[in-house]
């Protein structure tokens, strides 16, 4: 009797520690679910942000945007705003009307979206005091984003704008030396 008695709370035993094994596996793999699908989503509102840029759709990319967003990018003195972001955007799609981006490479881990891109458009009208040659520019660019709640907190980028400029006619020459 003692050994059926220890053979059922042995078979009890293992059946509650398979359960809880299984049962913390179980939280694993949703929890690995969860993130798969945050990143899914999380890319997805970048691909919808590059799409509303492109649009002109600046209500959309307001939308879009965390309330405390801000863009950084090197050369910036400091991050900008949304609303500034989006003047600065309405002054480059004036010059290059057709501008799109690209995205050749979209990758996200957790909040963070690694974006790889081309950007192009043909040179239509005045930008930064050069007058407008009719090139079709190009210009690539990696940008990295933040996103919290489903909204752009922060956007980097990096982008090639020597290359561009040259585009445009510009010329890079040295400076001359100072005499002392």
């Amino acid at each position: 009797m003692k050994r059926g008695l220890l053979a059922v709370l042995l078979v009890l035993l293992l059946s509650f520690s398979f359960a809880c094994q299984d049962k913390a596996a179980m939280a694993e793999l949703e929890k690995a679910r969860n993130l798969v699908q945050t990143e899914e989503q999380n890319k997805a509102i970048v691909s919808q942000y590059f799409d509303a840029v492109d649009a002109q759709n600046y209500s959309r990319v307001k939308e879009l945007s965390a309330d405390d967003f801000s863009f950084q990018s090197p050369g910036l003195p400091e991050p900008l705003g949304i609303d500034t972001l989006i003047q600065a955007a309405k002054v480059h799609y004036a010059a290059f009307p057709d501008w799109r981006h690209k995205i050749e490479t979209l990758v996200a881990e957790g909040d963070n979206v690694a974006v790889k891109l081309i950007q192009n458009g043909t040179h239509k009208a005045e930008y930064e005091g050069i007058p407008p040659t009719g090139k079709v520019v190009t210009m690539p660019a990696q940008c990295l984003f933040v996103i919290v709640n489903g909204k752009v907190k922060e956007f980097w980028a990096i982008e090639n704008y020597l290359d561009f400029y040259q585009q445009l006619g510009m010329e890079l020459k040295l400076m001359a030396a100072k005499k002392k």
